[in-house]
């Protein structure tokens, strides 16, 4: 094959493998969110308890750490799952305690779950059609991600309401950042593998809707 030549196919497949990791990723993210879904509704019937900061951030790092090291295996579609599957767990309760907390629990549930669906598809929606590179956004979004965590830490260890509701803005803003982010990383081949994709992805709706969640509570709850 000529240079010329070559230089043709090379765009071209490089385009089939873009289309092909972003087929993957969503087949495999809706897939992971029906499990998630599939999950938390049965520790809201089963009515586990509430598994507490340490538990959760123990359960997800961990996971996180096994998934990414098992990422290029069949084993990591196992791994996703438990992930995903685990989290889900920590949303029933979550999702129980709003439901009998407040009148319209379930409104706020369900406005979280629209919020967060809204977000998702608009933002990915945008960064797939309009193809911007947003690579630019990665360290601010570190960072602030970094920050939002630690100041999560201090709002819970010092009991401080209005830092907690600052912190949940944050991460909505956070989030919708990271979203345009990742999905810029796999239009222009920064993230070429479809497991990591899909819990990046997941793990930022995840976020959306407990910060969305926690909001609504707060401004919009009916006790």
């Amino acid at each position: 094959m000529s240079q010329s030549q070559f230089a043709v196919a090379r765009p071209a497949e490089s385009i089939l493998a873009t289309n092909k990791l972003i087929r993957n990723t969503y087949t495999l993210l809706s897939m992971t969110l029906l499990f998630s879904a599939f999950t938390a509704g049965l520790s809201m019937y089963l009515n586990f308890p509430y598994m507490g900061p340490l538990v959760t951030l123990g359960g997800y790092f961990g996971l996180l750490f096994l998934t990414s090291h098992l990422r290029n295996s069949a084993w990591g579609l196992l791994s996703v799952f438990a992930l995903t599957g685990f989290m889900g767990l920590t949303l029933g309760p979550m999702i129980n305690m709003y439901v009998h907390m407040y009148a319209n629990g379930t409104e706020l549930v369900m406005l979280a779950l629209g919020g967060t669906g809204a977000i998702f598809l608009g933002l990915s929606g945008y960064a797939l059609t309009t193809r911007k590179d947003f690579s630019f956004m990665g360290g601010f979004i570190i960072v602030g991600i970094l920050i939002a965590f630690l100041a999560g830490i201090g709002a819970l260890i010092f009991s401080i309401p209005a830092l907690s509701l600052a912190v949940s803005a944050m991460f909505v803003l956070l989030m919708s950042g990271f979203l345009l982010y990742q999905t810029s990383q796999m239009v222009h081949g920064g993230e070429t593998n479809y497991i990591m994709a899909t819990v990046g992805l997941y793990i930022t709706i995840y976020n959306l809707f407990t910060s969305l969640l926690h909001l609504l509570g707060a401004f919009a709850g009916e006790d």
